[in-house]
């Protein structure tokens, strides 16, 4: 069997009018011109070695950094080589959508695994099969908890801006409220989000570990919202609940997450995860495809999708979900890479990334000009404010093959995971010295 089934040209150019496009020139009309070869002159009769050495040559035109201090959302961490292994098979990697259960029980009980990790890593009851990232999951859970009286979610404006900005999407279709809490001091002001809610408030949304990498009060959150008979969604990093207390924990009522840190590459293009785990008063209204575990008519363990009325192949116009893509790829490797490094291996992960930021923040504020900008917990991302433009930084890094944290508000927003060793870190403190 082959990885990929090709398609005619004559299927492309259907595919490209059903579009409204006339070639697959047009698929790149956005890409600057200096960054498009558009002529690609390989001379024939060339070897496959000659091939891949020509495209290697081309490929070191880009800028590949050998070390990065960069988070915001996408965080590089070790993957073991057992996590590719598994999910690049091709009875994973090319299977679509296990509608017909008894020819996919592999598959599905894959997904189960995954479900079953993912209430064991949140402490909550149940778990979906994923949806598209941590973004689509943060506004599909506010989704969950709409109803005919309560249509106003409360959101903190500590969450990533790009999920903030899905959320705007999702909510603006459907005519739903949502209004945004600023930070006080890097962390969610509950004194407005208390003033803020009333009896239309459907959910609270709050990241924590939020977007300045800072640990939010959680416990707080959750008990101004039940108070309002409202539920409380948190969103959170997966690592960091080895370390820090679970969705279950706090009494959350869903937990959403952005699973790429578990098992999936910093990729440009690159599928990520969205994790949605939730209670059980509420397991029916999670979106995207769910696992059961049942028996046969001989009374051995089987397998099926459960509840998927509401995906769109049953009932378009009753349906909670349009995630139809083999998007469970993705949850295996989740699920492959927690399985490898197992219970104590993420509390180390977390440990190290949580060590190593804050081992970086001392030796950071040693230097004259420079300081933590919010003077809260943080896991392992935190903002410092410099004393130049943070962009001179970031150019002096990347000459030697180091990707600086994000430039945040004019403060840089750093982060490091088990993969920034000492020395590396070290070595970024000399480099910033010599800026200053």
């Amino acid at each position: 069997m082959g990885r990929y089934v090709v398609s005619t040209k004559d299927e492309q150019q259907q595919m490209l009018n059903a579009i409204g496009l006339n070639s697959l020139d047009d698929l790149y009309a956005d890409v600057p011109a200096e960054a498009l070869d558009t002529t690609f002159n390989m001379p024939e009769g060339m070897s496959e070695l000659e091939v891949k050495e020509a495209l290697e040559r081309m490929a070191e035109k880009n800028r590949k950094y050998s070390r990065i201090f960069r988070g915001a959302g996408s965080y590089r961490h070790y993957i073991p080589a057992i996590v590719k292994s598994v999910v690049n098979k091709e009875e994973f990697l090319t299977a679509y959508t296990p509608y017909q259960a008894e020819i996919s029980q592999g598959i599905l009980q894959s997904i189960f695994e995954y479900q079953t990790q993912m209430c064991e890593l949140t402490g909550l009851d149940a778990s979906n099969a994923s949806v598209y990232d941590g973004s689509v999951a943060a506004a599909e859970a506010i989704m969950m908890c709409l109803d005919r009286k309560k249509d106003t979610a409360i959101v903190s404006k500590g969450l990533n801006p790009e999920t903030i900005e899905v959320i705007k999407t999702y909510c603006e279709s459907r005519n739903v409220k949502v209004l945004f809490i600023d930070t006080k001091e890097g962390k969610t002001d509950l004194d407005a989000v208390r003033d803020s809610i009333n009896e239309q408030t459907a959910c609270v949304l709050i990241q924590s570990p939020n977007y300045f990498g800072i640990i939010e009060d959680v416990e707080k959150g959750v008990e101004i919202a039940h108070d309002a008979k409202a539920r409380f969604i948190l969103s959170s990093n997966p690592i960091a609940m080895g370390l820090l207390k679970n969705a279950g924990e706090y009494g959350c009522d869903i937990c959403v997450a952005e699973g790429q840190p578990l098992g999936m590459p910093v990729a440009f293009g690159g599928p990520y995860l969205g994790i949605m785990t939730c209670r059980e008063d509420m397991m029916r209204k999670l979106p995207g495809r769910i696992v059961g575990e049942t028996v046969d008519h001989a009374g051995r363990r089987a397998y099926v999708l459960t509840l998927q009325a509401r995906e769109q192949h049953i009932r378009r116009e009753k349906a909670s979900s349009n995630i139809c893509s083999n998007e469970a790829l993705c949850a295996m490797t989740a699920s492959v890479y927690l399985a490898s490094v197992g219970h104590r291996g993420l509390r180390q992960v977390a440990m190290n990334s949580a060590s190593h930021a804050h081992y970086m923040k001392d030796k950071l504020c040693e230097i004259p000009g420079f300081r933590l900008r919010y003077d809260q917990e943080f896991f392992h991302e935190f903002l410092v404010d410099t004393p130049v433009d943070p962009k001179i930084i970031e150019k002096h890094l990347a000459e030697n093959g180091i990707l600086s944290g994000l430039e945040v508000d004019g403060g840089i927003l750093f982060c490091t995971t088990e993969l920034n060793s000492k020395k590396d870190i070290d070595e970024v403190i000399e480099l910033i010295r010599e800026v200053i």
